[in-house]
């Protein structure tokens, strides 16, 4: 049964340096024009300093929701949603469901749950303005969390790995034993995903167990993506 965390352990030992990821932000304001490549070896050291900090600051494990609330469309909603289940805990990206850990792009969400605040610019070194009192500024802190990470404990199988909402709108529950799925792509594809959708982090696990790699787009630009595509080698692409 593949696991996510099995699924990167795979790619770190067929091709460590090989790009996994490719992002492009067409997003209008400060963001827009980055494009951003990671290989399996850099996605696992933001995944385990992420997951370092999810398990040792925030206790969450098997038996803890953490919420998602980023452009899914984005990298580093990506390391997040691994991060998460590196440590064996529920990603929800449905956020009325009840969760223990929030991490979010905005600095003035209201909750219970413990809070870590994204800073979305890629060369961030903190976050420019206050934050709630209690807060982790994610940019400023997680470099601290170890390179390595080990988890505590293992999720059951049968534990939800992902909750969310389909593309109707109809809340849907993925377990760990199937979050991994297997889908006839081609191995080794070259996966355009489609940022719209709600499953698209499942998606690029998809991408990632056949061997393949993603290009990720925010708000593509129509005028941009053909030649984008073009140039990525993209091979499958989820949008067109």
């Amino acid at each position: 049964m593949p696991t996510p965390a099995s699924v990167l352990a795979d790619l770190l030992t067929s091709d460590p340096t090989r790009p996994r990821l490719t992002f492009y932000d067409d997003t209008e304001g400060p963001t827009r024009g980055e494009r951003i490549e990671l290989s399996a070896k850099v996605i696992a050291n933001w995944v385990a300093k992420a997951a370092n900090a999810l398990q040792d600051e925030f206790d969450a494990g098997p038996g803890s929701t953490v919420a998602l609330s980023l452009p899914l469309a984005h990298w580093r909603a990506v390391y997040w949603a691994l991060a998460t289940w590196s440590v064996g805990a529920t990603l929800s990206t449905d956020l009325d469901l009840p969760h223990d850990v929030l991490v979010t792009d905005d600095d003035q969400a209201s909750t219970d749950a413990d809070l870590v605040v994204v800073t979305l610019p890629a060369l961030a070194r903190a976050h420019p303005g206050p934050l709630p009192a209690g807060a982790m500024d994610e940019a400023r802190e997680l470099s601290t969390y170890g390179d390595r990470f080990s988890p505590y404990a293992e999720a059951p199988p049968a534990q939800v790995a992902w909750a969310g909402r389909g593309a109707d709108g109809r809340g849907e529950h993925t377990a760990y034993d199937t979050v991994v799925r297997e889908r006839d792509w081609p191995a080794g594809a070259r996966v355009n995903l489609d940022g719209s959708s709600p499953e698209v982090l499942l998606d690029a696990l998809s991408a990632w167990a056949a061997g393949g790699s993603v290009v990720l787009v925010r708000s593509p630009d129509p005028a941009l993506m053909p030649d984008r595509l073009a140039a990525e080698g993209v091979t499958l692409d989820l949008v067109g």
